[in-house]
C-alpha cells in the first residue's frame, strides 16, 4: 500500500502521495499543494526540495557512497576512463567496444574551434578572469551553431551538440590559460588521448617539444572522473532550470560555468592553496594553525578538510590521494606549500580531534595539491573543474529534455510594503 502524508491547516486534512526512490529515499509530492490549499512551502536554499527525479546520479553523503548509474565511483575511478564515464553518464550505460571507439572518434573529430574565436579570445585582457573567458567562448557556440538555438533539434542535432561540447571544451579552456600568461595559443593534437591532448596545448612552449608524462595524464583523468557529476548542486541545478527554458546545451552549460565559478561552489581547492599560503607565510608552524582550527572561538577553519554533504568521508578522497601522492612522487617537487599540505593531512588523519569530528581531507584538498604540483594558477582551479563537470552538466541538459520537464518557477513569501499610495515628488 503506498504510503501518504497528512497535511492539517486550520483543522482542514490533506493528503499528499509520497515518493520512493530507488535507494530508498523518501519525498513528499506536494506538486498541487498550492492548488489544494493556496499554501506553498518555504525552503530557503532548496536544501530540502526535490527539483526533479534524476536517474543519473546517486550520493549518501552519511554512508560516504557516490554512485554513476549504479557505478560505483571507486570502480569508475580504478577501471574506466573520463570519455567512457561521459559517455555512461550522457547515454545510461558503458559503451561497448565498437560505440566507444566511435564515440571517441566523434569527440576528436570536434576538438578544433573556429578561427574567430581567437578574434573573441584577444578581445578580454590578459587580466580577465579564465572562467569568465570559458563561460563567455563556450556561450559563443550559439553564434556559430545557430541551429542549436532550435529548441525542437533532433536526436543526431543534440548528439552534434553534445559532441562538439566535449570536443571544444579543453581547447576553450587551455586558450584561456594561455591568454591568461600571454602565451600564443596550441591548437589540438588529435593523435593524442583527451588528457595528454589537453596538457600539450596547456604546457607546450613555441619551438620546443613536449612530452605528455603518462603519470600526470593518468591523475587528471582520474580528477575528471571525480568531478564528473554530484547530484542536484549549485552549479547543476542552475544548467537544469535554465535548460528548462529552452535555452540551448551551450548557454545553458555556460550558465552553469557561472554558477560554479562562485566561491562557495567550485573554489573549495583555490581556497586550500590560499590557506596553505598563509601558513606558510606565517613561518610554517603547522602546530600554531591545528590549534586555531581546535578553537571553536577562532573563526580560522581548515579548508579541505570535511564535507557539507559526506558526513562520513568523502569517497573521492581516497582515490585522489594516491595519484597525489604518484604525482608528488613521480615530480620530485620541492615546494613548501606542499609539504605543509602533506603535514596536514598526516595530523587529521591522526588526530583524534579531526579522527572524531569525520574532518578527512577531502577531494579539494588532493585537487589543489596535484593543480600546485603541476604548475596549474589557482585561477585555473575551477576552470579545471568545469571541464570534468561537463558530462554531468550535459547527461542532466539531457535528462531534463526527454522527460520534457516544465519550466522552473520558484514561489516566493513576500516580505515587503503593502499597498501604498504614490506621493508626487514635490510633496516627499
Amino acid at each position: 500500500m503506498s504510503k501518504t502524508v497528512e497535511l492539517i491547516i486550520d483543522g482542514k486534512s490533506y493528503t499528499f502521495p509520497v515518493v520512493e526512490g530507488t535507494e530508498n529515499e523518501f519525498a513528499i509530492d506536494i506538486s498541487d499543494l498550492r492548488d489544494k490549499t493556496g499554501y506553498i512551502t518555504l525552503d530557503v536554499g532548496y536544501k530540502n526540495t526535490g527539483a526533479t527525479k534524476s536517474a543519473i546520479t546517486f550520493l549518501d553523503g552519511d554512508k560516504g557512497v557516490l554512485h554513476y548509474r549504479g557505478y560505483p565511483i571507486e570502480e569508475l575511478a580504478e577501471r574506466s576512463s573520463f570519455l567512457e564515464v561521459a559517455y555512461l553518464l550522457i547515454f545510461g550505460e558503458l559503451p561497448t567496444k565498437e560505440q566507444f571507439t566511435k564515440w571517441e572518434s566523434d569527440i576528436t573529430r570536434r576538438t578544433m574551434v573556429h578561427e574567430d574565436i581567437k578574434k573573441i579570445l584577444d578581445g578580454f585582457p590578459s587580466t580577465s578572469h579564465p572562467m569568465g573567458v570559458l563561460s563567455s567562448l563556450f556561450c559563443a557556440q550559439t553564434a556559430f551553431y545557430p541551429e542549436s538555438l532550435n529548441p525542437n533539434r533532433p536526436a543526431d542535432g543534440v548528439y552534434l551538440s553534445i559532441i562538439r561540447s566535449l570536443g571544444k571544451m579543453p581547447t576553450f579552456a587551455a586558450w584561456a590559460y594561455k591568454h591568461a600568461v600571454g602565451h600564443p595559443v596550441n591548437y589540438p593534437d588529435n593523435k593524442l588521448d583527451y588528457c595528454s591532448r589537453f596538457l600539450k596545448m596547456m604546457f607546450a612552449l613555441p619551438g620546443q617539444d613536449y612530452e605528455v608524462n603518462p603519470v600526470i595524464a593518468n591523475a587528471l583523468d582520474k580528477l575528471l572522473i571525480l568531478h564528473a557529476d554530484h547530484e542536484q548542486n549549485c552549479s547543476t541545478s542552475t544548467v537544469r532550470i535554465v535548460g528548462s527554458s529552452k535555452a540551448s546545451i551551450y548557454s545553458s552549460i555556460s550558465a552553469g560555468i557561472n554558477a560554479l565559478w562562485g566561491p562557495l561552489h567550485g573554489g573549495a581547492n583555490q581556497e586550500v592553496i590560499v590557506m596553505l599560503e598563509n601558513i606558510r607565510k606565517d613561518g610554517g608552524n603547522i602546530d600554531k594553525w591545528i590549534a586555531k582550527a581546535k578553537d571553536k572561538n577562532d573563526p580560522f577553519r581548515l579548508m579541505g578538510f570535511g564535507h557539507r554533504v559526506y558526513k562520513n568521508f568523502d569517497p573521492r578522497a581516497r582515490i585522489i590521494k594516491q595519484a597525489a601522492d604518484n604525482v608528488l612522487k613521480d615530480l620530485g617537487v620541492h615546494d613548501p606549500v606542499l609539504e605543509i599540505a602533506q603535514k596536514l593531512e598526516e595530523i587529521a588523519l591522526s588526530d583524534p580531534y579531526f579522527v572524531e569530528r569525520k574532518l578527512y581531507p577531502n577531494v579539494d584538498f588532493y585537487s589543489g595539491i596535484i593543480y600546485r604540483a603541476l604548475g596549474i594558477p589557482e585561477d585555473m582551479f575551477t576552470v579545471m573543474f568545469a571541464m570534468g563537470r561537463l558530462p554531468g552538466w550535459i547527461a542532466q541538459w539531457l535528462e531534463m529534455r526527454n522527460n520534457n520537464e516544465p519550466i522552473g518557477r520558484p514561489r516566493q513569501i513576500f516580505s515587503g510594503k503593502v499597498t501604498r499610495p504614490y506621493v508626487p515628488i514635490q510633496n516627499r
